[in-house]
């Protein structure tokens, strides 16, 4: 009966200290800390592994987890040119691995904290610039709030790992202005191209023109000066055979006389053939012919 008795009470210390044991023993996940904390006081923060803690004395406070969380933080404010616009920025941050304990003991609301460091940095730098220049340099003012509000919060044992600006959104009705404006500098730039292809085609064409002109007044030259060296020619052929000056004279009016006659013919813009009152001294032949038989006809008309 007494062995019984030690035996069960043996076994009841064996099972008392595997518990303590157990206390004693306690495994920390990896991208996680444990705050430790002893009678009620921070005793030391343990990393991913294996530790060991005095049992009834030492317990775990806090798990904080290491990886990096996103805050999205959307804030209303107005730009230097008195736009109203909200501005969606989005911000990583996790807990600095060497300020554990300060990010757990001096923080109760680590985003709320974050989130009101933003609204305050966005509202101090987005008034500074117009609503253009907002756009254009929205990773520059991203990267202004996000050295702001990470100095303030790693005395908070935070770390601001990245600040991204997704969003700037004006009113409808500032949409609605502004392509309105972009539509009416497109409308100006094509009609200022136009404009200037259509000189340019005048230009063109002027130059080409009077290329033209100054061709055909070249040809124009050419071709006279060709029929005075004809016409010297055939002067000078008439005179070698004999004619003098008057009937050579005649010879040249009369071929030009003809010349003229059957260009009118073969024009299509002729409508009245032109006879000239008066002959040259080489025509008087067929002027007496002319007159005699108009008088032949109006003699026997008489009779």
């Amino acid at each position: 009966m007494p062995f019984d008795i030690m035996t069960g009470a043996g076994l009841a210390l064996a099972v008392v200290v595997l518990l303590i044991l157990a206390q004693c023993i306690y495994i920390v996940p990896q991208q996680q800390a444990f705050i430790i904390e002893r009678l009620g006081k921070f005793q030391t923060v343990s990393l991913a592994g294996l530790h060991f803690r005095i049992p009834l004395v030492d317990r775990i406070a806090h798990k904080t987890g290491m990886r990096v969380q996103q805050l999205m933080v959307k804030v209303e404010t107005k730009t230097l040119d008195n736009v109203f616009v909200n501005v969606v920025v989005s911000t990583q941050f996790r807990v600095d691995e060497k300020n554990v304990a300060t990010a757990y003991y001096e923080l109760g609301d680590p985003a709320g904290q974050l989130r009101s460091y933003m609204e305050d940095a966005l509202r101090s730098a987005i008034p500074q610039l117009t609503l253009d220049d907002a756009f254009a340099r929205k990773d520059d003012v991203a990267r202004d709030v996000q050295e702001t509000v990470g100095a303030e919060m790693a005395r908070f044992g935070f770390t601001v790992v990245k600040s991204l600006i997704t969003a700037i959104d004006p009113s409808e009705q500032v949409k609605a202005a502004m392509d309105s404006i972009n539509a009416a500098q497109r409308e100006k730039e094509a009609t200022r191209e136009r404009a200037e292809a259509k000189r340019i085609a005048i230009e063109t064409q002027a130059a080409a023109d009077a290329e033209r002109t100054r061709l055909q007044g070249e040809g124009q030259a050419n071709y006279r000066r060709e029929i005075a060296n004809g016409i010297v020619d055939q002067i000078r052929s008439l005179q070698n055979v004999g004619m003098n000056i008057e009937d050579v004279n005649n010879v040249v009016l009369f071929n030009q006389y003809l010349d003229v006659m059957r260009d009118l013919s073969e024009s299509q813009n002729a409508k009245t053939v032109v006879l000239p009152v008066a002959t040259p001294g080489g025509y008087q032949e067929l002027f007496n012919q002319m007159t005699q038989a108009i008088t032949t006809s109006h003699e026997n008309a008489v009779e």
